[in-house]
């Protein structure tokens, strides 16, 4: 029997990429699968027609995997973390005292170069 071998890195300093995905999109989805696999179980103990469980799970896993990849490609290899963190940026910084910038300002006038 011949066995694989997948190619995982590309280089020093690259990303890791998996069959396209890039970098933290590796973990995003083996933590879809992993769920898919849990709710899976959780289905079939609770009595749901394995047909259905296996429908239900095949047509979310793909769901999923189409998302992943999507993201993977639409924001590269650092774009989801810059995303989630742009949305921690206030829009406007609100002020309703000048103490704060005098204070700035004699602090700052006071230096000598």
């Amino acid at each position: 029997m011949m066995s694989k071998a997948y190619k995982v890195n590309k280089g020093i300093n690259r990303p890791i990429v998996f069959k396209g995905l890039k970098a933290q999109y590796i973990w995003l989805l083996a933590g879809a699968v992993i769920g898919l696999l849990v709710s899976f179980a959780i289905m079939y103990v609770c009595g749901i027609n394995p047909v259905i469980c296996l429908v239900l799970v095949l047509a979310v896993g793909a769901w999923l995997i189409r998302l992943i990849y999507a993201m993977s490609k639409k924001y590269g290899q650092y774009g989801l973390m810059k995303k989630s963190a742009r949305k921690a940026v206030p829009k406007a910084i609100i002020s309703k005292s000048r103490k704060v910038y005098i204070k700035l300002f004699t602090s700052y006038a006071g230096r000598t170069h």
